[in-house]
């Protein structure tokens, strides 16, 4: 008996032990810390700064450049008001001694490598040129500088705003023609864009690179159903733009649209899609 009581006790004391034990829970392993986002951030290309602008807080950035400025050439020219400007200067950089830069791409920038061996995390942001590679870029960036909804909100705006869009081009052709008769092809956010509109490249349909020159008896010859220029050549300012005025071009009719949607990979991107449908239907019911 005493024998059979020592055991049970042992037992007992067992299970109460793992009892115990089972009732405090093992403390969880910590999350490793999310990388700090950085304060002093530079970007050193047109396109990054638009990037930089829409996910960034204002008080992250501590220089663009100059062209970030520019209404013609950026999408978010008033946003960049009153942010530090630079040149490209590795003095400028230096003295701001970024925590994190971001280019297209940065380590290519003639700036940094002539920093005598100054070292700043970079963030390489490939040339976009579908709308796929612009969401890709939204994100990487939107992590880069810590605001990681941020970036899927914004992609999920444009995604919103291109849903359903029409497609009133049913197969039709148009060129976007530039000053001193440059034209857009293949492989460019043009190009895509006109595919999204229902629309035909005239650079397609006749084999042309990303950018070729097309005379202006060239462009009558082709016959397109659209010219798609850029809002600044509305009117006449310089002999570039003169000749997308030449009276051989007035019965094609005109689809216009600011270059700062279509220079970058950007949020304007689906701006100008949207442009591009809604000046096609303009033009289809003036013609009914």
């Amino acid at each position: 008996m005493r024998h059979t009581r020592l055991a049970l006790g042992a037992l007992l004391a067992a299970t109460g032990a793992g009892a115990l034990w089972a009732a405090v829970p093992a403390s969880a392993p910590k999350a490793p810390a999310a990388p700090a986002a950085p304060d002093r951030i530079v970007s050193i290309n047109l396109c990054t700064d638009q990037l930089v602008l829409a996910l960034a807080d204002r008080r992250q950035i501590a220089g663009l450049t100059r062209n970030a400025i520019d209404p013609e050439m950026s999408g978010a020219a008033i946003a960049a008001r009153g942010l530090p400007l630079l040149g490209n200067s590795a003095e400028q950089i230096l003295a701001i001694d970024p925590d994190l830069v971001v280019g297209m791409p940065a380590s290519r920038s003639a700036a940094l490598a002539a920093l005598p061996r100054q070292t700043y995390p970079l963030l390489d942001v490939d040339n976009a040129t579908t709308l796929d590679q612009i969401y890709a870029s939204i994100r990487q960036t939107a992590k880069a500088v810590g605001h990681v909804g941020r970036g899927e909100a914004l992609v999920a705006r444009m995604q919103a705003e291109l849903a359903n869009l029409p497609k009133p081009g049913r197969g039709r052709v148009a060129a976007y023609y530039q000053r001193r008769g440059y034209m857009t092809g293949t492989g460019t956010l043009v190009d895509e864009l006109m595919g999204r509109a229902g629309l035909i490249n005239l650079a397609r349909k006749l084999g042309k690179p990303p950018l070729s020159q097309l005379s202006l008896e060239e462009m009558v010859a082709a016959q397109p159903d659209f010219l798609i220029v850029e809002s600044a050549t509305d009117t006449v300012t310089d002999q570039g733009s003169e000749m997308l005025h030449h009276p051989a071009l007035k019965h094609i009719p005109r689809i216009s649209i600011p270059e700062a949607w279509t220079v970058c990979g950007s949020p304007g991107y689906a701006s100008a899609a949207r442009a591009i449908v809604a000046q096609i239907a303009a033009i289809d019911r003036g013609g009914q």
